[in-house]
């Protein structure tokens, strides 16, 4: 079948043509008619499928047949999704299908002000795309409202769930009108999906699955590597270097702060590259992304969180530097790669904590990851294993002082008056001030019979500050003082 063969509008035609699509991939192929026939659909797809397209289209064709005209802060239809990234380049997909119609479209998402989309609400608008949170403030607003809505399409379902969105979504249904359209998509369909469509979802929808349930794109080759995660950094910088094929990488980080790390990693061994999640500015987010399309940066890692706005068809590699705890993520993670028809591969590394997820991702995909190529370890640094005595040894190295500088745990602020210690322990001040003197000798005692200060003005009262001599110290000025008296007493 062909795009021409479907019944949509010329403008819709002449768009597709203007955008270079003749056939239409399987999930659109099966999805159009039966949406341009008003029904509900259950779609199960994972990521690069052309999902978009299989809703934005016929939603337009039925915008245009209606003949119906959006009211002052309304909008006809809804699409909702998990993140902003996301909800930006949905709007461009309806936009560039649009081109040629006076169909309007508007995108408000959380993380910058909301003056300006607040105006683009006022005329109204025909197709909204938006995340949750935004859209339930500007409907407490009072700046849109959902009353006259014929079309309303939840997408990336299983990940709005893992995001904590689901309340949010059940807030929202239930401000929709009970007449109109339903479109539910989602890559994969665990229990609390199933039941979340249900809701949502009118009697007897039309099913479309386009690939089997949880399961990876085959066209993707994928290898793994055992590694402590220690090395990870090192590893990842070795392919990279060692593979200049790897030319748009992607690479899974499980945590903000590893992201980061990961980008300061590459950056030293001269990689370019650049960091997404929820830490970085919007704008900043969008100029990576950007940077990562336009191939100016060769590495783009993310979170699983703020990947979820990355839709980038030629990413030829996929790094999971760190498992995900949750197998479905995997699936989502890989199906980033071998899109378009193309070849992809996805490189797992695994550290030993790690090897319960990897089992779980193995069980749920059927696959058994193969071993990537083991001389690549040779390569890598010998890795440094430090025991806890020379871990205190280095540590005095860096600015610790010494044992016989503490004083039974309390550093001295100044080592003036300090006495040397015997039993070849005379080792230079570390740190000392550059006015200090070096070679400065405890008086010796002064023998028995020879008039003495008072020992108690040394013995009767503990020495406090900085002026405290040590332990050793003390006991000599104690025998001191016994020997004195013993004098005296002669």
């Amino acid at each position: 079948m062909l795009f021409s063969e479907l019944p949509l509008a010329n403008p819709l035609q002449r768009a597709i043509r203007a955008v270079g699509y003749e056939q239409p991939t399987p999930i659109q192929e099966k999805s159009i008619p039966s949406l341009l026939e008003g029904k509900d659909l259950l779609g199960i797809a994972q990521t690069g499928t052309g999902k978009t397209a299989a809703f934005a289209l016929p939603i337009l064709q039925l915008l245009l047949d209606s003949g119906k005209f959006r009211a002052p802060k309304t909008c006809r239809a809804l699409i909702l999704l998990p993140t902003r990234e996301l909800a930006i380049q949905v709007e461009e997909c309806f936009k560039q299908y649009a081109q040629f119609t006076a169909i309007s479209t508007a995108c408000i998402f959380g993380g910058v002000s909301d003056v300006s989309q607040k105006r683009n609400l006022i005329r109204g608008v025909d197709v909204l795309v938006a995340t949750p949170g935004r859209l339930l403030d500007l409907i407490n607003q009072k700046a849109v409202s959902l009353k006259t809505l014929e079309f309303f399409v939840l997408d990336e379902a299983d990940r709005m769930l893992d995001m904590g969105f689901i309340h949010d979504i059940r807030k929202v249904v239930a401000l929709l009108p009970q007449n109109r359209q339903n479109l539910f998509f989602s890559a994969t369909m665990p229990e609390d999906i199933t039941k979340l469509a249900a809701t949502i979802l009118r009697p007897n929808p039309v099913r479309v699955e386009v690939a089997p349930q949880s399961t990876p794109i085959e066209r993707i080759h994928q290898e793994l590597y055992r590694i402590d995660k220690r090395r990870k950094g090192a590893l990842l910088k070795e392919l990279l270097l060692a593979h200049p094929e790897m030319k748009k990488v992607l690479v899974f980080s499980r945590t903000k702060h590893g992201a980061d790390k990961i980008t300061r990693v590459l950056e030293k061994a001269g990689i370019k590259c650049a960091a997404i999640h929820g830490n970085k500015s919007q704008n900043r987010r969008q100029q990576a992304l950007g940077n990562f399309k336009c191939e100016q940066i060769r590495v783009l890692v993310a979170t699983d969180i703020a990947a979820r706005g990355i839709d980038v068809d030629d990413v030829s590699h996929v790094f999971n530097y760190d498992l995900p705890d949750v197998p479905e993520t995997f699936v989502h993670r890989i199906g980033r790669t071998a899109r378009a028809g193309k070849d992809g591969i996805a490189i797992s590394f695994c550290a030993p904590d790690e090897e319960q997820d990897l089992r779980a991702i193995e069980k749920l995909t059927r696959i058994s990851i193969p071993e990537g190529d083991k001389a690549i370890y040779e390569k890598l640094p010998p890795q440094q294993k430090e025991t806890p005595e020379s871990e205190m040894r280095n540590a005095r190295g860096r600015g610790f002082p010494r044992r016989e500088q503490q004083n039974h745990g309390k550093p001295n602020r100044d080592n003036n008056n300090q006495p040397k210690h015997g039993h070849g322990k005379n080792r230079p001040q570390q740190n000392r001030p550059q006015n200090q003197p070096q070679n400065e000798k405890r008086p010796a005692p002064k023998s028995e019979g020879v008039q003495q200060a008072n020992p108690q003005d040394q013995l009767g009262r503990r020495t406090i500050g900085k002026n405290r001599p040590g332990s050793r110290a003390r006991k000599r000025m104690r025998e001191a003082a016994e020997a004195a008296r013993r004098a005296q007493g002669n």
